[in-house]
């Protein structure tokens, strides 16, 4: 358990409490007792007594204390069980929060997105206070773009159901071991379902487990080599697994990993060679199936390097399989260059962070806590900074196998002005620039704000540079093409941000960006010891520009990163 786990459960609460309608003092107090928690910079460990904290209450005090107890927050699942499910979607609009849809539903009966568009279809929405012919304009449009999204799950979400059901799997005995395959093992943005391939001689007590401990919609198909379920998640999406034996798992996970364009390359290959290839082996013109050991092994087979997953797409991979020995794989990472701590608006101490990044064997990591600018997120103060540079190096004085830097990730003001001055970021050694506020300014404003910061020599890299959340919103629409030309100019790193929701810069920009010779930072934005662990997914995102090791600063050395940024 940690402060953020708090915190999020606090304005879930919140939030479905205003859904529901519930009077505004109880709403009111948990939000109350989320920013408490939130402006504390200690985190969990560090205080004494949680529940004594000013603005904790006896309602708020109680969830704490289920949370620390069970892991889970009664009062939460209570109230998740009583909100209407169609009224969930709706929080996917942008415009819309808890106290809007609530209005709604008060005024017009509203409980779901398909509610809504005839509602605003019928003028209906304008007719409500505080609803205006514009607002209800972009609503229709804004559910026009959701509906466009609607056969595909984000990244970020796909996660979520990956995590709820490996856990679940690991505690099955009959389960010898098991992968996830399909588009969410290439790293895929979206996904219309999920694939497990599993390796059990007892399938059947498997799948029977697998239903009786997973959240199940519907079930699809339930055999002995395959079970379909729709599972009830936060947003449904199907899941398949498959049963297979141990000697068939390489081919099999193979087979189901795709793309289905890859497959078919492998199999022109094969075929070449008098082979054919399926999910069971790779069989000869005698009729006799070879197995194999791991996915290595088969790619092996057919003289070629491991492929790895997140270039598996449409068969040109294979004529560049040369290419493969100089793309960035996660066990090159040696640092992680973006992360918040209880100084701001992260779960975790300085100190705790650290020892999160000495167990991943990081040789160095820079501390970036957000700007004052950014109030919603406890941002730092000049003053607040300087007390924080002062703790970062008392900190890592203590450690002689890691390198703990100073730095900020700093708000790009909606006036294109820095927000800290030169005097203050020349305390620093990693400076971040970043754009969180006025999205919706005509790009000429969105690029002048840019400029300002690609142009300041204090200035390190840009941090997710387009703004964008994978099947929310699509950021602030920035000119790459001259971004990345002022990169190469002023010589800035571009950050590839690792979070599952944002994987920012997309792949089409990393590509320009490796063209133009700008090097990239990945890195996992965490806000808790746990997100650190977002690296594989924005390496392996990166793979699919085939991105070269030598280009990604978190591969460089210590003593490299020190001469080329540190004291470039």
């Amino acid at each position: 358990m940690n402060k953020k786990t708090i915190i999020r459960t606090f304005e879930k609460i919140a939030l479905y409490m205003e859904l529901l309608g519930e009077n505004h003092f109880k709403v009111a107090a948990f939000r109350k007792a989320a920013s408490v928690l939130e402006l504390d910079t200690r985190s969990l460990s560090e205080m004494d007594d949680i529940l004594s904290l000013k603005g904790i209450g006896k309602g708020t005090g109680a969830v704490i204390t289920d949370l620390m107890e069970n892991g889970t927050s009664e009062v939460l699942k209570e109230l998740e069980d009583q909100v209407p499910k169609g009224l969930i979607p709706l929080l996917n609009i942008p415009g819309l929060g808890g106290k809007k849809i609530a209005k709604l539903r008060e005024a017009l009966n509203i409980d779901s997105v398909e509610s809504l568009r005839k509602a605003c279809e019928e003028k209906q929405v304008s007719t409500v206070p505080g609803f205006g012919k514009k607002t209800e304009e972009n609503l229709l449009r804004e559910i026009e773009l959701l509906a466009e999204r609607s056969g595909k799950t984000p990244i970020w979400q796909v996660e979520k159901v990956v995590n709820i059901v490996e856990a679940e799997l690991e505690l099955i005995k009959e389960v010898d071991k098991f992968q996830v395959a399909g588009s969410y093992r290439r790293r895929e943005e979206e996904s219309s379902d999920v694939d497990w391939i599993i390796v059990t001689e007892k399938p059947e007590t498997v799948r029977e487990k697998i239903l009786s401990v997973l959240p199940i919609e519907k079930i699809i198909a339930a055999g002995d080599a395959k079970l379909s379920i729709s599972l009830d998640t936060e947003k449904p999406i199907d899941a398949d697994f498959r049963f297979v034996t141990e000697a068939q798992f390489a081919t099999a996970l193979h087979h189901f990993t795709g793309s289905a364009a890859h497959n078919v390359r492998m199999r022109q290959l094969a075929k070449s060679k008098k082979l054919k290839i399926s999910e069971y082996g790779v069989e000869d013109e005698a009729g006799n199936v070879q197995t194999f050991k791991s996915e290595k092994e088969f790619f092996a087979h057919f003289d070629l390097p491991f492929i790895p997953p997140s270039i598996r797409k449409d068969g040109t991979e294979i004529e560049r399989a040369d290419e493969i020995a100089n793309i960035v794989m996660p066990d090159q990472i040696r640092s992680d260059l973006h992360m918040h701590t209880t100084w701001s608006d992260g779960g975790y101490s300085i100190e705790e962070m650290v020892e999160a990044c000495r167990a991943k064997g990081y040789s160095h990591m820079v501390i970036t806590d957000h700007s004052h600018y950014l109030k919603v997120a406890n941002g730092l103060t000049p003053e607040r900074l300087l007390k924080q540079i002062e703790e970062i190096r008392e900190v890592s004085a203590k450690y002689d196998d890691i390198e703990v830097f100073c730095g900020t990730e700093m708000d790009i003001l909606p006036d294109g002005t820095l927000d800290f001055e030169d005097e203050i970021l020349e305390q620093l050694d990693f400076v971040i620039a970043s754009i969180h506020s006025s999205f919706n300014q005509p790009q000429e404003q969105i690029m002048e704000r840019l400029h300002s910061a690609c142009k300041n020599p204090l200035v390190h890299m840009i941090a997710h540079p387009t703004g964008r959340i994978i099947g929310q919103r699509e950021g602030y629409n920035p000119d790459m093409d001259q971004l990345i030309k002022w990169a190469s100019e002023y010589g800035k790193i571009l950050e590839l941000n690792a979070s599952p929701y944002r994987l920012d810069l997309r792949t089409e920009y990393l590509i320009q960006a490796k063209e133009a010779g700008v090097n990239i930072a990945i890195n996992t934005d965490a806000h808790a010891t746990e997100q650190l662990d977002y690296m594989p997914i924005g390496v392996e995102y990166a793979q699919k520009a085939w991105l070269p090791a030598e280009m990604v600063i978190n591969t460089w050395p210590l003593e490299t990163f020190i001469k080329n940024v540190i004291r470039r």
